[in-house]
């Protein structure tokens, strides 16, 4: 039987961190950032990570 492939959106999207947490993007951070105030705009620099719920099925696409 052949191997499943990956899926690549998920692999481009996503990195397995050393402790298993699943590193992610943040939303809304592409352009028009002037509007955003500087609250926000500074909470997107810091790394997200996928909620554990989501976590599994993101994993069984990148593998």
């Amino acid at each position: 039987m052949p191997k499943m492939k990956s899926v690549k959106g998920a692999v481009k999207r996503f990195k397995v961190k050393k402790s298993g947490k699943i590193k992610r993007g943040t939303a809304f951070r592409s352009h028009i950032l002037t509007k955003v105030d500087g609250a926000s705009h500074r909470s997107m620099r810091s790394p997200k990570y996928v909620s554990s719920a989501d976590s599994a099925k993101i994993k069984e696409m990148i593998n």
